[in-house]
């Protein structure tokens, strides 16, 4: 591996206490962290708060309540229930009328009610990421993999050790007050270590504020979360704010994406960056069962397949390095590490052709599954995916273009809608297509479409929700999982006459 500046393993907080401080944190403690300004108290209260949220139906007695101004709503609007459910101050942008409360309360003002609620919730919880080794991931695609491949080696070897993200919560990244909330009990709970996706909007809206992660990871930057981002230069500064030094103390980035490089080069004088290519592990192999590579002089194995999978075990193993685990137990580990739910999953119940389903929703994921899915195919490649609705739209096209590109037949269908009109986003995709590609909006029949058409050697990808287990459709989430839908299909056709799969797929 090439090594930008030095890097280290991280022993710095190797004595850390056992546990989070139980000292009592008062409404003047935290108008003195924040900088804010008292209002409703002639002086700041001595009153004890016991919690931090945003979410007013969420308010137990002792809490602090933020005000937090979103897209949607405004927090200052539930103020008097979160004050009546028991909330002790108030966290604001501008004062809530006293007379509209169910009794005085402090409100701490500050400027921005985001940027401020990290910090408060931080030393209410007793700073909990201090008293933890902590891995933050970032980029657009393969956060899950390397997250999910921390854990699983630092499991391996004994640790105590937590996984935040895509698969942990409704949120790849939760609010500060949850987050905060969530390393305090890993913490009493005798937890050492914590790898955690870091996503674009955490790292934007000020959720992952007030922690210094341990070590850094970016994986690679595609194109995603442009209707909250506006151009890519700006979700490409989303991301780079982990490498600031007040959020992590070492970097371990992705060269072969020429945003990692730009990281490197733009790292602060004596901020550890260390560069991984997966052109330093050649010779790479990649079969349906797995990867093979060399890293650090050794032969290691990875059940995992594809180039991009080699990468994402790269940095899982380098940090796991500098996390202080010997580089052979590491190799140990990775040739043991479990399928990661809805990333290349195969699912088999005897079919002759090879059906996998995959998280891939960005167009530089698409290509990576797809490429690996062509490398490995005996035969044909069919894909069958869609996109989300009320996302990033300018990404479908670029993704339907892909798809014709690399797929030998392409189903488009619908993926989570929500308040779209599911027709609507398959008509994105498809203009990017070349070819005419096989349009079934209903999910289900466009995986039967798919394994109907595919023959002995062939490899279907369905791609999109990956580990989701319910579909968005108008705001009402209905029970559907890839993998389920995928084998149930497969039992029906394998029950049905041995002609069941001959002639069209319509």
């Amino acid at each position: 591996m090439a090594e930008a500046t030095t890097s280290r393993s991280v022993h710095a907080h190797d004595e850390r206490s056992e546990q989070v401080s139980a000292a009592t944190v008062t409404i003047a403690d935290l108008a003195s962290t924040l900088g804010a300004t008292v209002l409703g108290s002639s002086a700041p209260s001595p009153v004890s708060v016991l919690s931090v949220t945003h979410d007013s139906r969420r308010v137990v007695p002792g809490a602090l309540f933020c005000c937090v101004v979103g897209a949607t709503a405004d927090g200052h609007e539930f103020a008097a229930s979160a004050v009546a459910a028991g909330a002790v101050g108030l966290l604001v942008q501008h004062e809530v009328d006293p007379s509209t409360l169910p009794q005085p309360v402090p409100q701490l003002l500050v400027d921005d009610v985001r940027s401020a609620m990290a910090p408060a919730a931080a030393a209410v919880f007793g700073h909990p990421a201090q008293h933890l080794r902590t891995v933050g991931v970032t980029g657009t695609n393969g956060k899950t993999t390397v997250v999910s491949t921390i854990h699983h080696v630092l499991e391996s070897v004994g640790r105590e050790v937590r996984a935040i993200g895509t698969l942990t919560g409704a949120r790849t990244t939760p609010e500060a007050p949850d987050l905060q909330s969530q390393l305090a009990d890993m913490v009493e709970s005798g937890v050492t270590d914590v790898a955690m996706e870091v996503s674009s909007h955490a790292l934007a809206l000020h959720r992952v504020d007030a922690m210094v992660f341990d070590i850094a990871v970016f994986t690679n930057l595609g194109e995603d979360h442009l209707d909250f981002h506006e151009t890519p230069e700006a979700y490409f500064a989303a991301k780079a704010m982990l490498f600031d030094p007040e959020h992590s103390r070492s970097g371990i980035v992705d060269v072969d994406d020429v945003h990692g490089r730009l990281l490197i080069d733009a790292a602060p004088a004596g901020h550890p960056m260390l560069a991984v290519s997966p052109s330093d592990a050649e010779p790479v192999r990649s079969t349906v069962s797995g990867s093979s590579f060399r890293w650090r002089e050794r032969a290691v194995t990875y059940p995992l397949p594809g180039r991009h999978n080699v990468a994402n075990a790269l940095l899982a193993a380098e940090a796991c390095a500098a996390l202080g685990v010997d580089d052979d137990r590491i190799v140990a580990a990775l040739a043991t590490m479990p399928v990661v739910p809805g990333r290349f999953e195969s699912v088999d119940v005897g079919q002759d052709f090879a059906v996998v389903v995959d998280f891939a929703h960005t167009p530089d994921a698409l290509e990576a599954v797809l490429g690996t899915a062509r490398d490995l195919a005996d035969g044909g490649l069919l894909v069958v995916f869609g996109c989300g609705g009320d996302r990033d739209a300018t990404k479908r096209p670029r993704m339907g273009r892909v798809a014709s590109d690399l797929a030998d037949v392409v189903v488009i269908t619908s993926d989570n809608p929500r308040s779209e009109d599911p027709l609507r986003i398959i008509a994105d995709i498809r203009s990017g297509c070349s070819g005419e590609p096989l349009v079934v909006a209903d999910r289900r029949a466009a995986i039967r479409a798919a394994c109907v058409t595919a023959r002995s050697g062939d490899i279907v990808v369905i791609a999109g929700k990956g580990h989701e287990q319910g579909q968005d459709v108008g705001g009402t989430i209905t029970p559907f999982d890839d993998r389920t839908v995928a084998a149930e299909v497969l039992i029906e056709l394998a029950s049905a006459s041995p002609g069941a799969r001959q002639g069209n797929a319509t």
